[in-house]
């Protein structure tokens, strides 16, 4: 089987009649249930933590506005990368700077 044809427990890739691939995610809840047990449960935890401390730095900020404006500008720049555009976060802000545009 081919990566786009194997069934995997999130999902499956179909063809379209257009010539593409479509990711058609399998329907919730998850049969069987997810276990949080083990290595997976660590990770969870793992994550709640670091989420936790990055919640706690940005209540100290004066303006926490400004640090989302500029996450949702890198993941911006991160997505125009995948797409093939050549930038960086560094680009985008100097752009910015020069039209004076802020969120």
């Amino acid at each position: 089987m081919t990566p786009f044809t194997h069934p995997h427990r999130a999902g499956r890739y179909e063809q379209q009649p257009a010539g593409y691939k479509a990711f058609l995610p399998a329907a919730l809840p998850p049969d069987p249930p997810i276990r949080l047990e083990g290595p997976l449960q660590s990770l969870l935890s793992q994550a709640d933590r670091a989420l936790g401390r990055l919640d706690g730095s940005i209540q100290t900020l004066p303006h926490p506005d400004l640090f989302v404006a500029m996450y949702v500008r890198k993941e911006a720049v991160l997505s125009s990368q995948i797409e093939g555009t050549q930038s960086s976060l560094q680009d985008m802000c100097c752009v910015e700077g020069h039209s004076l545009v802020f969120l």
